[in-house]
Formats: C-alpha cells, sequence, structure tokens
C-alpha cells in the first residue's frame, strides 16, 4: 500500500469458485466526499480529499473492472462494493495436514501441539486406515435384516497401526508411559446414560494428559488403546525437529480440515461441536471453503479493523495481507444459549457431530467470537447466525 496519510482502506474476499469478489473500503480512509476509487486488473486505488491509498493484488489475482456493481456506503462503517474477476489463483498448501503426516512406512514423532513435549516417540506404522462415522453400527442395523454381527465387535489398532477417525486418531499404547496406571476401560454409551459421580469419576481417570503442560490430549479406550484429538497432537516427520505453529492458528486449521472433509465425503454442512464431556457448544453452518481474503494492512492504527484472525494471521512485514478461508454460520449454545435449537440439530439426521476436548471448544468459540466482532456490523449476522471467516481455518454468526 502507498499513499500519504492514507492508512490501509481495503478488504476483497474472493470467491474462487464463482470467480467474484466483494470489496469493502473502510469509512476512516474516506476523508470526505465524493471519493475516487480505481479499479485495475492488478491494483485498487483510493483518492479521497487529496490523499491516496493503494492495494496492488497478489499473483494470480486479476479483476475485471467494467463488472462492478452493488455500490453502498454504510454510514459510519464502509462502503461495499461487487464485481466479477478474471482469474483467481488456486488453493494454497495447508497449514498442517494429518493424513500426509501419518502415512504407512513413515517414521513419525508425536508432539503434544501446546508445549511441544514428545509424547510417542518415534513410530512407523504399517497401516494407516479410515476408521467408519461413529454410527456406524447403528447404521448395520438399520440394513441388516438379522442381527447385527458387529454388536460386540471393536476396532482397536495393533501395535504398527494407526486409525483415523473424523477428529482423533487411535493408537496401541504398548508401553507408552503416559497411560493412566491402572487403565481403565470406559463406555461412552455408559456415560450418556448415567451422569452419576462414580461414572464421572471413571471419565476423568481415563484422561490422557501431557506431562509437562497438562494439556488433556486424549483419553485411553481400553487398557491397549489410546485416542488422541486431532487438536491436541501434531505429528512431524522424526527426521526433521519440531516446529512451532501459533495454537490459534493450529486449532483453525484443523478444524477447518475436519468441516472441509466432511461436507464433502458426506454432503453435510451442519455441525455440532461437542466436548468430551457430552455437552454441545456450538452449531455451526459451512458456507463456503473457497474464499481468498486480501487486505492492506496500513499504519498500526488500522490494524484489525477488518482483520478476521488477529495479530496472530497478520504478515510479519509487507503492505498486503492474504489468508485462504473457510467461512461459516455459528451459534454458541454454553450456559444453556439456544438450548432448543441445539436439542433439534442433535436430533437431525443431516447434522454431523465433532467432539473434541471441552477447553477446546471453547478455545474455538472465542476464535469465533472475536473474527466476528473484527467484521464491519452489517456483515456479523446473517438470518439469525453469526459470521466468521476462518484460515483454512475458519465467521458470521446466526443471533
Amino acid at each position: 500500500m502507498g499513499g500519504r496519510g492514507m492508512a490501509g482502506p481495503f478488504l476483497l474476499e474472493i470467491r474462487r469458485g464463482t470467480q467474484s469478489a466483494m470489496l469493502l473500503v473502510r469509512e476512516a480512509s474516506l476523508r470526505s466526499l465524493p471519493a475516487d476509487i480505481s479499479l485495475a486488473p492488478a491494483r485498487l486505488e483510493l483518492r479521497s480529499a487529496g490523499a491516496c491509498g493503494a492495494l496492488e493484488l497478489p499473483p494470480g489475482v486479476s479483476l475485471a473492472p467494467g463488472s462492478c456493481r452493488g455500490l453502498r456506503h454504510l454510514p459510519g462503517e464502509c462502503l461495499h462494493l461487487r464485481l466479477r474477476l478474471r482469474a483467481a489463483p488456486g488453493g494454497a498448501e495447508l497449514v498442517y495436514n494429518l493424513r500426509e503426516s501419518l502415512k504407512p512406512q513413515k517414521n513419525c514423532i508425536f508432539y503434544c501441539q501446546s508445549c511441544g513435549d514428545v509424547i510417542v516417540e518415534e513410530r512407523k506404522f504399517l497401516r494407516v486406515l479410515p476408521l467408519p462415522s461413529e454410527n456406524w453400527s447403528a447404521l448395520v442395523e438399520e440394513w441388516c435384516c438379522h442381527p447385527n454381527p458387529f454388536a460386540k465387535s471393536t476396532l482397536h489398532p495393533q501395535r504398527d497401526d494407526c486409525f483415523l477417525g473424523d477428529t482423533f486418531f487411535l493408537l496401541n499404547s504398548g508401553n507408552e508411559s503416559h497411560v493412566p496406571e491402572p487403565p481403565i476401560c470406559f463406555s461412552e454409551t455408559s456415560h450418556h446414560a448415567s451422569q452419576n459421580g462414580s461414572t464421572l469419576k471413571s471419565k476423568e481417570n481415563t484422561r490422557v494428559f501431557c506431562k509437562r503442560c497438562k494439556t488433556m490430549l486424549g483419553e485411553t479406550i481400553s487398557s491397549d488403546t489410546i485416542k488422541y484429538y486431532v487438536t491436541e497432537v501434531i505429528v512431524q516427520p522424526s527426521e526433521g525437529s519440531f516446529k512451532t505453529i501459533p495454537r490459534s492458528q493450529f486449532v483453525q486449521s484443523m478444524v477447518a480440515q475436519c468441516l472441509m472433509e466432511l461436507s464433502s465425503a458426506k454432503s453435510t454442512f451442519r455441525f455440532t461441536i461437542k466436548g468430551d464431556d457430552g455437552k454441545i457448544y456450538i452449531l455451526i453452518w459451512l458456507l463456503n471453503s473457497d474464499t481468498l481474503l486480501v487486505e492492506s494492512s496500513g499504519s498500526s492504527s488500522s490494524h484489525n479493523v477488518f482483520t478476521l484472525f488477529g495479530d496472530i494471521f497478520m504478515p510479519n512485514s509487507g503492505p498486503v495481507g492474504t489468508w485462504n478461508a473457510v467461512k461459516v454460520l455459528y451459534q454458541p449454545c454454553i450456559k444453556s444459549r439456544n438450548k432448543d435449537l441445539a436439542d433439534a440439530w442433535e436430533n437431525d439426521f443431516g447434522v454431523h457431530p465433532l467432539k473434541f476436548p471441552s477447553e477446546t471448544c471453547l478455545e474455538l468459540l472465542l476464535i469465533l467470537g472475536l473474527s466476528t466482532t473484527s467484521l464491519p456490523p452489517s456483515l456479523q449476522c446473517m438470518n439469525s447466525f453469526q459470521n466468521f471467516g476462518a484460515r483454512k481455518n475458519l465467521g458470521r454468526r446466526w443471533p
């Protein structure tokens, strides 16, 4: 961005699939009206009261200047403008891809994502297999005309196996020292059926924590099987050193990957975010996963006016920040908020549950809330939902 005293004025939200974009111009940049906004295929420029601000678009982004439409000015907020694209860049690489890290015949080390402590020493798996959905047994009963032959079956990995679920992976514990002793086998069914003190205590006894930072990493499923949540453990090649990823960025990336994979595989776009305590924390409605955000940074006073992810996602240097984003609508459900809606979604077969540690659910809710408040007021809600955009990653909100 360049100019004389003009703070970063632009936020461009690009949809790759539709080759369209929405341009927001911060009102503080409109020193007086009328203002002159010039659009070229690779450049945006704003002139107002003798000041000039400009945004050079990233490589691969090309606007169609003659396609401008829907111009509107919201006093006290910003200027909105819609336009078409001549070209949009392809998707960028993910911050972290679990499925790429967990491959057969590949040496890897498991770390606590929060502090970097080694959780599982170097392992090489002979098999890395996807697990069926959590309700697979119930589906078998619907399709079989005879008693379910798998009713008493459990899917537990052998010593050289790794099983991948929607939000977790299962490992054979072997001689891992962090397994609670004595390990207690705990039934999720009994937990939901009974909330008495002894059941809750047994649930606590199955949790697996990081020795260093005491973060909950997962839970024991049986005497030889541990479930690790994908938001708590990071898997990296054994030949390299541990690479730190900021916590907020990592949580967003992993949740976004879950949403994208499930929406593609199951054609579902509504999700409940559940804690390991069985409570629903958030309702999420996936809008799209092909958004690219481009923002002019400007001076420090302009930071976070439109920024969706806070300083953690701003570039270290340079005038332009770009993010690949997953856009969702969401509703918080803590403290009995939206209880009727949460109950309806829980009983809806078109809604897919995603389970994470309860602390991580609260982290995600905080990330969503901060992102929503950073948006212009006119974009914070849609049909009673709150709005949020995350970095391949995640908002808007239903009110």
